[in-house]
C-alpha cells in the first residue's frame, strides 16, 4: 500500500504527505462541548489568531523523523552483509523470515520484494484464478485490488463499517455468489477487522481468507496477531511502514503446504519442500521471481528489535490523542472492535464534520492545520470506480474470460457502489504513525491546533472565500 490519494495534483500524493510529516526525512462523537475544546492549552503567544490568518503556529518543532536509524546499533549487520558480497537471498533472509514469524507467533514466513507481490503470490497459491470473485473493501490502497486483478479474478466491493473504517461483516453475505472464492479483509490504517465474524462467514460458505495486514504490524485481534487468523496474511515493509526496509513484504501462514508452494512460486516455480518435483530437474509450476535481498533482510532484522516498543508507544499516544480530540465538536475519532487487543496505528484517523466547523470545507481545515505545523492528509478517495478497473476489463485476458455483462463498467460501478465508504472519503483526516512516537506534548499540540481552528472556523472560512 503505497499511496494515499488517487488524484495527482489537486490532492496530496501519499509520499509528499509522508515527507512533510517527517516519514521520509531519512533518505526521506460528534458532540462534546466547546468548553472542553477551549480548555486545551495552545502554546502560542497569540491564541486568538490562527496561523493561516497570520498568527503564530501552535507548533514549530520537528516531528519524529522516519525511519529511525541508529548507526551504533543498526549498521554493523548491514555493513557485514555488504562486505560479504552475498547480496541475493541467502542466510540473512532466512533469519529474517524466522524472526518475523516468531514476532507474529506464526509457523512460517516468506519474504518477498513488496507487500503487493506478497498478496499476488498468496492469492495465486490459494488457487485464485480467472472467473473467481474476491470480496474486498473499498477503503484501501490500490495494491489490494491490483493483486486480485493480477491473478485474473474479479474484485467485489463490500462496504465499510462507518465507525471502524473496516469491511463490514454485516454486508458480506449479500455479496457472495457461486463464483465467490475468497474474502480479503484489509486491516487498513493498522486497525484490525472484525475477524471472528469474517471467519465464521468464510467457514459457512467454504471461502478462503487472505488478510491484507500490510499496514498492521503487530496489531492484535483476540490476542492473535493480524495476518495470522486467516489462511494467509500479507505484510509490507515499504519505507513508510511501521517496519521499514525501503521495499519488501512477507507472507505468513501455519499451512506448510501453502508456504512451500508460495516459496516455489516466488522462485521461478522451482520445487521446494512438499511442492512436487525434483530439485535441479526444472520448474514444477509457473512461477515468478520476487525474492528479497540479504541487505534488505539485514535492515529488517536491525529495526525489528524496536518494533514492539514503538507499537506500544503508538497505542498509548493514540489513546491519549483520541481522548483529547473527543471533546472537540465535529471531530469523531476511529473506533476499535471490542476484541481488538492492540492496534498498529500506521495512521491515526478521525472523521471531520464540516457543519460543526461553521461550514469550513475539509480542504480548508487541512490547510489551516498544516499552517499550525501539523502535517495531515485527507486519506483515500473512492476506489471502486477508478479507471484502472476499466482498463483491466478491456484487456484481452478479461474479454476472453468473462461474459460481456460482467465487464460492463457502468454496471460494475453501480453494483459495487459503497455509500458508507463515499461518506468516509469526504470526511477522513489522517496523521502518520511517526507523529505518534513523540511525547504526549506532541499530542497536545495536535489537539490544541484543531481546537484553535474550531474556535476560529468562521473567520478562516470567510478568509478562504476572498
Amino acid at each position: 500500500m503505497d499511496k494515499y490519494i488517487s488524484s495527482e495534483g489537486a490532492s496530496h500524493p501519499r509520499r509528499s504527505f509522508l515527507k512533510s510529516s517527517g516519514v521520509l526525512t531519512a533518505g526521506l462523537f460528534l458532540g462534546g462541548s466547546l468548553k472542553a475544546a477551549d480548555s486545551l492549552q495552545i502554546n502560542t503567544t497569540n491564541a486568538a489568531v490562527p496561523a493561516i490568518l497570520g498568527g503564530e503556529p501552535v507548533r514549530r518543532a520537528a516531528w519524529t523523523k522516519w525511519p529511525i536509524w541508529k548507526p551504533e546499533t543498526d549498521e554493523q549487520r548491514v555493513v557485514d552483509v555488504i562486505r560479504s558480497g552475498i547480496w541475493s537471498r541467502a542466510a540473512m533472509v532466512t533469519e529474517f523470515e524466522k524472526e518475523w514469524a516468531a514476532a507474529l507467533g506464526v509457523k512460517r514466513s516468506l519474504a518477498v520484494v513488496n507487500g503487493t507481490n506478497a498478496l499476488v503470490v498468496a492469492l495465486n497459491q490459494l488457487h485464485i484464478r480467472t472467473g473467481d470473485e474476491i470480496l474486498v473493501p473499498p477503503y484501501t490502497f490500490i495494491a489490494s485490488i491490483t493483486a486480485v486483478l493480477s491473478n485474473g479474478a474479479m474484485p467485489v466491493f463490500v462496504d465499510i463499517d462507518p465507525e471502524t473504517y473496516q469491511m463490514d461483516p454485516a454486508k458480506i453475505e449479500a455479496k457472495i455468489t457461486p463464483r465467490t472464492k475468497a474474502i480479503m479483509p484489509v486491516h487498513i490504517l493498522g486497525l484490525p477487522c472484525d475477524m471472528d465474524r469474517i471467519m465464521a462467514i468464510a467457514r459457512k460458505h467454504n471461502l478462503v481468507v487472505i488478510e491484507d495486514a500490510c499496514q498492521a504490524h503487530l496489531a492484535e485481534y483476540g490476542g492473535k496477531k493480524a495476518g495470522t487468523i486467516g489462511n494467509a496474511g500479507c505484510f509490507s515493509f515499504q519505507n513508510s511502514k511501521n517496519l521499514p526496509i525501503g521495499e519488501g513484504g512477507a507472507i505468513v501462514s501455519d499451512d506448510d503446504a501453502l508456504m512451500d508452494r508460495c516459496f516455489s512460486y516466488q522462485n521461478y516455480g522451482y520445487p521446494y519442500g512438499t511442492s512436487v518435483g525434483v530439485v535441479g530437474a526444472g520448474s514444477s509450476m509457473q512461477g515468478t521471481k520476487v525474492r528479497l535481498t540479504e541487505y534488505q533482510a539485514a535492515i529488517g532484522l536491525s529495526l525489528l528489535k524496536r518494533l514492539d516498543g514503538e507499537t506500544t508507544t503508538r497505542n498509548n499516544n493514540a489513546a491519549y490523542l483520541k481522548s483529547q480530540l473527543s471533546g472537540i465538536p465535529g471531530v469523531r475519532p476511529y473506533k476499535l472492535y471490542p476484541k481488538v487487543t492492540r492496534a498498529a496505528f500506521h495512521l491515526f484517523p478521525f472523521r471531520y464534520d464540516q457543519q460543526a466547523f461553521k461550514g469550513l470545507p475539509r480542504e480548508e481545515f487541512l490547510k489551516a492545520l498544516r499552517a499550525e505545523g501539523v502535517p495531515c492528509s485527507s486519506g483515500y478517495t473512492v476506489l471502486n470506480n477508478q479507471l484502472f478497473l476499466k482498463d483491466a476489463f478491456e484487456s484481452k485476458a478479461y474479454q476472453n474470460s468473462y461474459k460481456k455483462e460482467q465487464l460492463d463498467f457502468d454496471r460494475y460501478v453501480a453494483d459495487n457502489k459503497c455509500p458508507e465508504n463515499e461518506k468516509l472519503c469526504k470526511e477522513a483526516v489522517w496523521f502518520t504513525q511517526n507523529m505518534l512516537l513523540g511525547p504526549k506534548t506532541d499530542m497536545d499540540d495536535i489537539a490544541a491546533a484543531i481546537a484553535r481552528i474550531h474556535k476560529n472556523a468562521e473567520k478562516i472560512k470567510l478568509a478562504a472565500k476572498k
